[in-house]
């Protein structure tokens, strides 16, 4: 029975063996004998090319977490590389489309700090009809957030790799991580680090290296329903900041539509935001995947997500024509909006004993005060008075076994429940901080074990950029 690893080589073999000057000669293009493959590339496709071969800090994802991770390896002094899937960074609040942020304050203050804040101020400035002291539920300017975070990413010189999927690790022990492994256009690649962050989203380096880790919400394995957001131009504003709300009950514009029946995939939750201009952002309806990891089913998600927005922006035109007769669907996200995949399991677990008891905890790297909201589990939502909030251990970013391998996002250890409120962008960037400082004291402090640093030391470094611990 041929293995994973087998099938990666034979993947290599074939991407070697498949050259481009044939298939050029082959359509009459003139390409000649020319090669898209560097000469240094083996025949086996696996290849050190890229401007460098090896970092101190490899951080997979350029998602929130995976942004101020490696903003943050950055700024201690690591050399980082930066790997993204797509060709843009900002993960679900840019290409996702998500149109607003979840609150950034317990209700009293802000308690996303140090990289979290100043991105998230940055941010509004692409939305600058929105008060300057309104600082929860902010809606976001895609294109602007994006600018944001490309500038930082390459102000504090961290090389971005685009359009690359890590599909492999190589190990130099159990428990070490020593390179790894890239499909791109130029075939497989082997890139090497000191410390590696996992900030995919979906623990899948983290999955790749042997981690241990959880999936659902229940011990059937359900999982949070997705959402493919989309947006509509074209809307009459006035009308629509001066109407009544569009959804929240059976007597709203939303509460309508389900009712007739006539759109059947418009469920109900259709949460909306101005996010310039006269575009409407839209985070609107369900889209029940029994596995995120699979991309058969992640795949058949994303068509059906573009016919549920369809329906929405029919449905609307139709239910309140003052405000959306002459709307159009603008456009859809390129990437299906995940709330839940893999949760890896650290030296500790958040649990939800912890989330109630507002827990603090002497490894605490942040704070989090966002209430448990699971997408398709009954009765689970449970939320916070003002001015509450817990901690998040620094124990919750370092998987078992693992020596070099950090996770910076919704990847995390915590428990179902506890996931339903760490999720979440504002989280994520906090966790991601922490975890770009780590991998760098890692470096300097432990040879590059991750379990080992000076978490007094890290914690304080934290306070001295306005972390909130």
């Amino acid at each position: 029975m041929s293995t994973r690893r087998d099938f990666i080589k034979q993947l290599g073999l074939l991407s070697a063996a498949a050259t481009i000057p044939t298939l050029g000669k082959a359509a009459g293009l003139g390409l000649g004998d020319q090669t898209d493959k560097p000469a240094s590339q083996p025949a086996n496709g696996l290849a050190d090319n890229g401007p460098m071969s090896s970092w101190d800090v490899i951080v997979v994802g350029g998602g929130p977490g995976g942004c101020t991770a490696a903003i943050s390896a950055a700024r201690e002094g690591a050399k980082v590389l930066l790997i993204e899937d797509s060709g843009q960074l900002g993960g679900l609040g840019t290409i996702g489309m998500v149109p607003a942020w979840c609150p950034f304050t317990d209700g009293e203050k802000i308690i996303y700090r140090g990289l979290a804040q100043r991105i998230f101020r940055e941010a509004k400035k692409g939305v600058p009809f929105v008060d300057r002291f309104t600082w929860d539920w902010v809606p976001i300017n895609p294109e602007w957030l994006m600018y944001v975070y490309d500038r930082m990413v390459t102000d504090a010189k961290v090389q971005v790799l685009f359009f690359s999927r890590v599909c492999d690790v190589k190990k130099s022990a159990d428990d070490t991580i020593e390179a790894v492994v890239v499909a791109n256009q130029r075939g497989l690649s082997t890139l090497k680090a000191k410390v590696f962050i996992d900030a995919t989203g979906n623990g899948s380096l983290s999955m790749w290296a042997g981690a241990k880790f959880k999936l659902g919400y229940d011990d059937a394995g359900h999982q949070q329903a997705s959402t493919l957001c989309f947006e509509m131009a074209g809307i009459n504003v006035a009308d629509y900041n001066n109407g009544a709300g569009l959804w929240g009950g059976p007597d709203t514009v939303i509460g309508q539509i389900v009712k007739t029946g006539k759109y059947p995939l418009i469920d109900g939750h259709f949460c909306n935001n101005l996010v310039g201009g006269d575009v409407m952002g839209c985070n609107a309806g369900h889209l029940h995947v029994q596995d995120t990891t699979d991309p058969w089913q992640v795949s058949e998600a994303m068509l059906k997500g573009r016919q549920v927005a369809w329906q929405h922006a029919a449905a609307l035109k139709e239910a309140k024509p003052s405000t959306f007769g002459n709307a159009i669907l603008s456009r859809t996200a390129t990437v299906l909006g995940i709330r839940e995949s893999r949760r890896v399991e650290g030296d500790y677990t958040l649990t939800l004993a912890d989330w109630e008891a507002r827990r603090s905890f002497d490894d605490g790297i942040g704070r989090n005060c966002y209430y448990i909201d699971i997408h398709g589990k009954e009765g689970s939502h449970k939320e916070y008075g003002r001015g509450e909030s817990h901690g998040i251990p620094y124990r919750c970013l370092t998987p078992k076994g693992l020596k070099n391998l950090l996770t910076a996002g919704r990847d995390i250890s915590v428990d179902a429940d506890v996931f339903g409120s760490t999720r979440i962008m504002p989280c994520c960037l906090v966790v991601g901080e922490a975890a770009g400082m780590a991998a760098q004291h890692a470096i300097t402090e432990t040879g590059g074990d991750v379990h080992a640093i000076d978490i007094q030391h890290l914690r304080k470094r934290l306070l001295d950029v306005g972390a909130w611990l």
